[in-house]
């Protein structure tokens, strides 16, 4: 099997030669969950076959190689060029069966595939066999990008973040549900107390959500009951406040309905919060394995969770040139419209083209940096003195400082170094 670096090398060769050339055979495919597309051709638009169908199994792979060997050798083509759309996952396992079997493999933009199929005949019609020949085309137009598959404990600890990424927007339906749909009804009182949704809160709302069961309660036992061990004044505090809100609580009469939901819910909670601390110690294992990882905690702002989400979606740090090749990953380069505009009015702003939670991860390092760390803050300050009055000033340079630190990690990344601050320049 080729390395990533010996991929990339042939695809960089593949940009340079594809147009025109007459020596590519050019296969193009469609994805779908049962059973593939294929169409063969050249970059000169010579058509060898428009058609050829295929399942998606061992035997439909080794029937899709064997008639691409057999075109390549009728039409004496070398090399062979797979082009496909990623589609969910369906895409993977065809991808990875060709990666395996030394194949180059480009892949296109999905916004490319919608623009260029009305080009290929000059109707907006839609079904496999073109939209496997519509890939083909943007090959030849040397219109695809490099189809990364890095080594498998980069797409394992991809697969661990996307799986905390599910489970944490459960965490969040289930405390919406909590708040509108149950607090919100019957003690709306206690929504000032359930955005941290802490311990002893999720306690009340487990044990006897029901204000009019509160307030039959003298404190000492509505205290007792949702904490048996004693932690601190703090916490007495809280309750306090919950079970004086209880007193003349406006909330609509609950039964014992209510009080079930509310442990089932908080059961539930409690549930997904165990199994996202057992995903992250997964991913802190797995994170540990890797050289660059201590290199990316000691960024000011980068933690554990942003740390990963930088070894996951850069991977090899060596398959990107230029910093510019980076900050496009994450969406952070900036573009602008100024056709019939001028200059000074075409404000640029981030495409937002990249990948969303690299990008959101990054600006909470740089909001972190920016106020925790004295070099950062300072450096904020300096960028904002005299533009204080400017509208969005402050999120505008948040996201120049989260590029700033991209180029950071991957420069640490690349060289396997830890940050030191007279360094900052090179960065």
């Amino acid at each position: 099997m080729q390395t990533e670096a010996e991929r990339l090398a042939l695809y960089r060769q593949l940009r340079t030669d594809i147009r025109g050339s007459e020596h590519h055979l050019i296969v193009g495919l469609d994805i779908a969950k049962e059973k593939h597309y294929a169409f063969f051709g050249t970059a000169t638009g010579r058509v060898l076959c428009k058609q050829f169908t295929f399942p998606n199994s061992k035997e439909g792979f080794e029937l899709l190689l064997s008639r691409t060997e057999q075109l390549r050798l009728q039409q004496q083509l070398d090399p062979v060029v797979f082009g496909l759309e990623p589609t969910a996952n369906y895409h993977k396992p065809l991808a990875d069966y060709l990666v395996w079997h030394d194949q180059q493999v480009v892949q296109v933009s999905g916004v490319a595939v919608k623009q260029n199929r009305e080009l290929l005949d000059g109707r907006w019609d839609k079904h496999d066999r073109k939209d496997a020949a519509n890939v083909a085309d943007l090959i030849t137009q040397g219109k695809c990008q490099f189809y990364e598959y890095p080594s498998l404990e980069i797409r394992q600890l991809r697969e661990l973040l996307s799986l905390k990424h599910r489970f944490k927007k459960e965490e969040h339906g289930l405390k919406t549900r909590i708040r509108n749909n149950l607090l919100a009804k019957f003690f709306p009182e206690m929504d000032q107390f359930i955005n941290s949704c802490k311990q002893d809160t999720l306690a009340v709302i487990g044990t006897c959500c029901s204000p009019e069961r509160i307030s039959e309660l003298d404190y000492a036992s509505f205290f007792t009951k949702v904490v048996p061990v004693y932690k601190g004044k703090r916490q007495e505090a809280h309750l306090m406040k919950i079970w004086q809100a209880a007193q003349n609580s406006v909330g609509c009469r609950a039964g014992e309905l209510a009080n079930y939901e509310g442990e089932l819910l908080v059961r539930q909670l409690r549930g997904v919060r165990q199994l996202i601390r057992e995903i992250e110690d997964r991913i802190a294992a797995l994170c540990s394995n890797f050289p660059e990882y201590p290199c990316l905690l000691s960024i000011p702002g980068v933690g554990p969770d942003i740390s990963s989400k930088l070894l996951a979606y850069i991977g090899d740090p060596h398959r990107f040139e230029t910093i510019s090749q980076v900050i496009k990953l994450a969406g952070l380069d900036l573009s602008a419209s100024r056709s019939g505009k001028p200059a000074m009015q075409a404000r640029p702003v981030i495409s937002k083209r990249g990948n969303a939670d690299l990008r959101y991860a990054l600006y909470q390092a740089a909001v972190v940096a920016s106020t925790k760390n004295t070099f950062f803050r300072c450096w904020f300050a300096k960028q904002l003195k005299g533009r204080e009055r400017e509208h969005g000033m402050v999120g505008i340079l948040r996201v120049k400082l989260a590029a700033k630190l991209l180029g950071i990690a991957w420069t640490l990344m690349k060289n396997k170094e830890m940050f030191a601050y007279e360094k900052l320049n090179n960065c």
